[in-house]
């Protein structure tokens, strides 16, 4: 071999091994990530109704479960098994102040235990009374009859003003609003909508009063007819200046002779 290869040659060599020996001390490769488990979710069993209970029903112990919940979402309201393990027990046989549907918690303020009372009396808030009032079962004077249990009414009075009919020397008919606001609990003998029916049956509506509006309303029977106006779900939680309008409450009543606008 000529000296030029062997130059050449050698010169290969040692190329290569300043290669490798560069190589040789380069950062090590990084490792490949290191996968965390998700942190285990807490849970209790929290007592939740097993079908719809319809407001009314009376509660057995297949109408309730124990079911698993996260910990971090269980309400205060929240029955717990580890709180009250007799959950099923202590509340079957009772009676439901609200509808509830499958899988909804249940909370006290909607189960009340009543063993000797009626339906509709353990519906009823503390400090409020039940008075039935008739009603014209075709919807005469039932907002065409699509009133049903827990829609909200005002209360209208009509009777005949028997001063401004001597007067007039005719009958002269005043209307005007008794109460507002109230809540039907049944009618007839129906204390919720059933079968997606959407009429009034029955001849009686009961109202959700305190012991001062039954006294106006028993009065008011029998000085006159009463009818009910249903209101809008909207308009539940504002109050009467929020919604009737001064121009369309005005009214004109004759009285000895002398007009006067309400």
């Amino acid at each position: 071999m000529t000296p030029a290869r062997l130059a050449i040659l050698g010169i290969a060599v040692s190329a290569g091994a300043v290669a490798a020996y560069l190589a040789s001390g380069s950062d090590p490769a990084a490792p490949p990530p290191v996968q965390q488990a998700a942190p285990a979710i807490r849970t209790v069993e929290v007592l939740v109704s097993a079908v719809e209970i319809p407001l009314g029903g009376t509660v057995g112990a297949k109408e309730l479960k124990w079911q698993t919940w996260p910990a971090d979402g269980a309400g205060q309201g929240f029955i717990t098994r580890q709180a009250q393990p007799t959950g099923v027990e202590d509340f079957t046989g009772s009676i439901a102040r609200a509808s509830m549907l499958p899988g909804e918690p249940v909370r006290r303020e909607k189960l009340i235990k009543s063993d000797t009372t009626g339906v509709l009396s353990a519906l009823l808030p503390a400090g409020s009374r039940a008075i039935a009032i008739t009603i014209d079962n075709r919807g005469a004077n039932t907002a065409g009859g699509f009133i049903l249990p827990n829609d909200r009414v005002d209360v209208i009075r009509i009777y005949r003003d028997d001063a401004a009919s001597k007067v007039q020397g005719t009958d002269v008919v005043v209307s005007e609003t008794l109460l507002r606001n109230i809540r039907v609990l049944a009618i007839g003998q129906n204390i919720q909508e059933r079968n997606g029916e959407k009429v009034v049956v029955g001849e009686t509506a009961t109202l959700e009063l305190d012991p001062r509006q039954v006294e106006t309303v028993t009065l008011a029977q029998r000085q006159g007819q009463l009818s009910l106006s249903l209101r809008s779900l909207r308009d539940i939680s504002k109050t009467d200046e929020q919604i009737v309008k001064p121009e369309d409450v005005n009214l004109t009543i004759v009285r000895y002779g002398t007009s006067s606008q309400r």
